[in-house]
């Protein structure tokens, strides 16, 4: 098999190229060559998607199959699709479930309504950028293209911080500031997993929408926080606080406590997506354990989380020490042993 990755820098690409050379497929990057470099035998086409004649680079060759991580504008992922329609096979564009149009219901299908999306637009925000360049390739490329609607994605190599976060936080060992309710079920994917869905999906000729994320309560917050306290052997100490307390001391979830939606918020159904289509088409997720020691482990390689490949800096994840101090001092909490 021929792999053009558009990107393959990053925390997705860069696990769809290291799934794709175990496979012993030929492989091409093409991305702006300023995140890193590919693995040795991989072959690197240099260009900038955003630019004029930006994909020179992709004027020749031909590929059986093409995966898109682009999260900018729309109008650039039609420029590339109708480039390439004539000499490749199948495309899988990584997507997002932020692509659902607001109020998105618990267990949402792949059937549900979209953001109102441009597939030529040039700006707007996540969900609309997402939403318009599945459009955009649906338009040129119709039954051939995988609309890969990624959930929440951790594993090693994550660029946003999350999981990362809870493990640096846990090795700082202490009382830890632990956001319940214990048993409040997590829906993840790794990012090792989705890369071999997305190869497999495509090999199988595999086309349309389809929700990839684990199953809801693959793990929970707690098995998530304790996995991290083992992973890390600190002398780490859960105290877990009523989501009611933080919700009313300001604390806001997913970005303040990483991963953390409780149940009632607005978003928490970004922990409940519906995953049918996704496992009846072969989607395997690894248990949370191995996720959270793998990540421990490349994450004490690297030093710290690596800046987002091709993509504007985001704010940190994260309480600050000192407030989550005078949180933990404020609220009351309740400990557990690992």
């Amino acid at each position: 098999m021929k792999l053009l990755m558009l990107g393959g820098t990053g925390f997705v690409g860069g696990a769809v190229v290291a799934e794709a050379i175990h496979r012993g497929w030929a492989v091409t990057t093409f991305n702006r060559g300023r995140h890193g470099a590919p693995p040795a035998d991989v072959r690197r086409l240099v260009g900038d998607r955003t630019t004029t004649d930006g994909l020179a680079a992709l004027a020749d060759g031909e590929w059986d199959l093409v995966v898109d991580t682009w999260d900018g504008a729309p109008s650039a992922a039609q420029a590339a699709a109708r480039m390439l329609a004539e000499r490749i096979g199948r495309y899988v564009y990584v997507s997002s479930g932020s692509v659902y149009a607001q109020p998105v219901p618990a267990g949402v299908t792949e059937q549900a309504p979209l953001v109102d999306a441009a597939p030529d637009g040039d700006d707007g925000g996540y969900p609309t950028l997402k939403a318009g360049a599945e459009r955009a390739l649906r338009a040129v490329l119709g039954d051939r293209v995988l609309l890969a609607r990624a959930g929440l994605i951790l594993g090693p190599g994550e660029d946003i911080g999350r999981l990362p976060w809870w493990l640096r936080r846990v090795a700082r060992g202490g009382d830890v500031l632990a956001p319940g309710p214990v048993d409040l079920p997590v829906q993840y994917v790794d990012a090792r997993d989705l890369a071999i869905f997305l190869l497999d999906a495509a090999v199988a000729g595999r086309g349309g929408a389809v929700n990839v994320v684990s199953r809801p309560g693959h793990t929970t917050i707690g098995e998530l926080l304790s996995t991290c306290v083992t992973a890390t052997g600190a002398d780490a100490r859960l105290r877990w606080a009523d989501p009611e307390q933080l919700l009313a001391a300001g604390v806001e979830p997913w970005n303040d406590l990483p991963i953390w939606i409780p149940s009632g918020h607005d978003y928490r159904w970004m922990q409940q997506m519906d995953v049918t289509r996704a496992y009846a088409d072969g989607l395997s997720c690894r248990p949370v354990a191995e996720t959270v020691a793998d990540t421990w482990a490349w994450l004490r390689e690297v030093g710290s989380v690596p800046g987002r490949a091709g993509r504007p800096a985001r704010e940190p994840v994260g309480l600050h020490p000192a407030r989550e101090a005078h949180l933990l001092a404020a609220l009351t909490t309740h400990p557990t042993s690992r």
